[in-house]
């Protein structure tokens, strides 16, 4: 069946006003242009799409099922309009993050990053942490630290305090700090983090013992396995924590660094990397 695009759109308009006075208006057409496009549209159809009221219009049940059809096709074509109307060409973005990052806090905005910025090619590559980023070819990387390297700007992004976590059944067991004594402490390659815990707790350290991770991820997914306590970014593993899969059996935070935006000084920001860092602090402010 052929129809109209412009009786849709009236329709769509009109449905969504239930006033044909302000569907004319938004459409800037007349108000008995929109009427005729309506009656078409329904004789076409054989069905009536609106119920007529005193004071407005009324859709029938054919008219419901009708437009959120037609009010998704309409967003979907906009975009895409919106999209080819971009008269930037493409540019390629090669970001380097930290895992624990981009999947705790990245991965969930970067649809929004893509409809801001859709003339920038994403590349992201994963790291734990340790990036060459000349050797890499990366216009930024995001990592872990005190903001301190070598060569590169760095701006703060986000602080990540830590905090013990574990599974909810290792969880029963932990009432003190000194209770960790007697299980099995997760770490990572920065190992003072557990002795700094400790002493922010005001209990001794005791030995150390427990497997050695690259990357937060795999920490926490040991954690989430019940191999052990994990000393976690809580800001990272909010789902997580949301879900049940880890808990916190203490309170207490550790302060260690932050999340750093950082570039090579030698690098001129493209457009792309301007849009990309623009984009990036607003959503950390909001």
């Amino acid at each position: 069946m052929h129809l109209p695009l412009n009786a849709l759109r009236a329709f769509e308009v009109s449905a969504r006003h239930l006033n044909l006075t302000r569907a004319a208006d938004e459409l800037n057409v007349s108000q008995t242009a929109v009427s005729q496009h309506i009656r078409n549209l329904e004789d076409r159809l054989g069905k009536p799409l609106f119920r007529r009221l005193p004071r407005g219009l009324a859709l029938t049940d054919e008219g419901q099922a009708l437009l959120p059809v037609l009010s998704d096709a309409f967003e979907r074509i906009a975009a895409a309009l919106e999209h080819m109307s971009d008269a930037r060409p493409r540019e390629v973005l090669t970001v380097g993050v930290v895992g624990t990052f981009a999947v705790g806090w990245l991965l969930p905005r970067l649809r929004d990053f893509q409809q801001a910025c859709p003339f920038v090619d994403l590349r992201l590559l994963t790291h734990n942490n340790r990036v060459d980023m000349a050797g890499e070819g990366l216009d930024y990387a995001i990592r872990f630290g005190d903001g301190a390297w070598h060569g590169t700007e760095a701006q703060c992004i986000l602080h990540a305090p830590m905090t013990a976590m574990c599974a909810p059944a290792l969880a029963h067991h932990l009432r003190h700090p000194a209770d960790l004594a007697r299980q099995p402490l997760l770490r990572t390659y920065r190992v003072d983090e557990w002795v700094a815990w400790f002493e922010a707790a005001g209990a001794p350290c005791p030995v150390v013992r427990g497997a050695v991770f690259d990357s937060s991820l795999t920490l926490a997914e040991a954690a989430v396995q019940g191999a052990g306590v994990a000393l976690l970014p809580v800001s990272m593993f909010t789902r997580e924590l949301q879900q049940g899969r880890l808990v916190r059996p203490f309170a207490l935070e550790l302060q260690r660094g932050a999340y750093w935006l950082t570039r090579l000084k030698s690098r001129v920001p493209s457009p792309a990397m301007e849009a990309f860092h623009h984009w990036l602090m607003a959503q950390v402010a909001s």
